[in-house]
């Protein structure tokens, strides 16, 4: 099989090559630089957003993997949310328009989604049947699944995976670890948001899934069926380090520091697989605690 992948050197792209190349499959990497982390039997072609790829990338194409998008997790201006919008919409338009101009079509395109579809909602369970909430992430995310569904018109299987935290060595964790490092970690705010997560490896493996079970289209929830609240988190985390959590960071100092941003920080979102579990996905990972243990180990 051959895979074109946008965001291949990501944290989540870097992984899902790693796994294709392991099964014996092609990969043709899109981007702007090849980076030195991409495996030497992987092809590479430079692309650049804003244009659609180059025509050879989608040649004789099995399915192609799109995870490229800017950093959510930055102070909003205006500039970074065009980024934002622009990076994940456009590219995804401009790499349908590039299928429809193929004799040869990929049987799926697997796009990156996010659960910010749904907005903050409380205590509410949220499944892929949910509505969309109404701030700036949810118009993203909307728009942006709504780009990829297009390619259903030239035939194309499409499968929208909405992801939560992805936990693994890099990634989200980078960034939560240090100050629980030095004995500073704690809960945020009040703690009781919910934080849907997965394993890094669960994520690469239902990725893998989706490309090959043809029953599954549509949105599919990149998380893990046991999500926590803030508070759970955190506990689950200094236990693994071994370290206190006896310092909550204020809302308004995430506030002062990352500005509109903060709203996604602690939004609240209990989102549950359910589209993965139906279709028959086995998690590998489906606790935090045996997750953050793999992790650490």
């Amino acid at each position: 099989m051959k895979v074109t992948i946008t965001g291949a050197t990501g944290f989540i792209g870097g992984r899902l090559v790693q796994q294709l190349l392991s099964g014996g499959h092609r990969v043709h990497a899109l981007g702007r630089h090849r980076g030195p982390s991409l495996p030497a039997p992987v092809q590479f072609s430079e692309w650049n957003a804003e244009v659609e790829p180059p025509p050879e990338t989608l040649a004789e194409c099995d399915a192609v993997v799109h995870l490229a998008g800017e950093p959510v997790a930055q102070r909003w201006n205006d500039e970074v949310k065009r980024r934002i919008r622009t990076s994940r919409i456009d590219s995804t338009r401009h790499l349908v328009d590039a299928l429809s101009t193929r004799s040869h079509r990929p049987g799926v395109l697997i796009c990156a989604s996010a659960i910010g579809y749904y907005g903050s909602r409380g205590d509410e369970i949220l499944t892929e049947s949910s509505d969309p909430g109404d701030d700036f992430l949810a118009r993203v995310v909307r728009d942006w699944e709504h780009a990829a569904r297009l390619a259903t018109a030239l035939g194309v299987r499409v499968v929208n995976v909405r992801i939560g935290i992805v936990l693994g060595n890099g990634g989200a964790l980078k960034k939560m670890i240090p100050p629980f490092r030095f004995g500073l970690g704690g809960r945020i705010g009040s703690g009781k948001q919910w934080m849907s997560w997965i394993h890094v490896d669960d994520l690469v493996n239902l990725i893998l899934f989706a490309i090959a079970k043809s029953s599954v289209s549509g949105p599919l929830n990149g998380t893990a069926p046991h999500p926590v609240t803030n508070a759970e988190f955190t506990k689950e985390l200094a236990s693994v380090l071994h370290r206190p959590a006896i310092f909550p960071v204020p809302v308004f100092g995430l506030k002062l520091l990352f500005g509109e941003m903060a709203q996604a920080i602690l939004a609240s979102q209990r989102v549950i697989p359910k589209a993965a579990l139906e279709a028959g996905y086995q998690f590998k990972h489906p606790n935090l605690n045996s997750s953050l243990a793999d992790i650490f180990r």
